[in-house]
């Protein structure tokens, strides 16, 4: 399938620690028009097993939404930073105090493709030892941690509360592969 679709021009809007905003000018069939993007290096998740199957989640208070989510352990790949299982390694101990030896490529996928670039990198680890969390900023220094059985995942997943994308991402593949 040929792209018949060009980004001719592109400015900056804002650049921000986590994520930049460019205003595109895009070509197609001969006009153009513009769409605002939001650019991200991308970020990591962990979908985090113990011995007893139980699933790693943070409850955590996001500004976005003004209120309390479920997450899996999740962060931001650095500037410079091109190894996403190291990132991964990364966020899992500081998050939720947690280091693993054994490592699973879980997929890649784009948040919402319709408005930012962000690629998010999906792992399952297990084998996990306890060493102490790290938390940073208040919203994680507020957070807790809860370790879900698998009725506990089913029960998450039938409500019909907004989820977490990632998150759900996450929660299907464990129901579908620790069922």
């Amino acid at each position: 399938m040929t792209n018949d679709f060009e980004v001719v021009a592109s400015s900056p809007l804002l650049s921000s620690f986590v994520f930049d905003v460019e205003r595109r000018v895009v070509a197609h069939q001969g006009s153009e028009f513009v769409r605002d993007v939001v650019t991200h290096r991308g970020a990591v998740a962990i979908l985090c097993i113990d011995t007893d199957l139980r699933v790693a989640t943070i409850r955590q208070y996001r500004v976005t939404v003004d209120a309390y989510t479920y997450e899996l352990p999740a962060g931001t790949i650095e500037i410079g930073e091109t190894d996403t299982l190291a990132v991964a390694k990364r966020e899992l101990a500081e998050e939720i105090g947690v280091v693993a030896t054994v490592w699973r490529h879980i997929g890649t996928f784009f948040n919402s493709p319709g408005w930012t670039t962000q690629r998010m990198f999906l792992y399952a680890a297990s084998a996990i030892q306890h060493v102490g969390r790290q938390p940073h900023g208040p919203e994680e220094l507020s957070s807790t941690i809860e370790w879900w059985h698998h009725d506990q995942v089913l029960s998450y997943m039938a409500d019909d509360s907004p989820k977490d994308g990632t998150t759900s991402v996450g929660l299907l593949w464990y129901l579908q592969n620790y069922a």
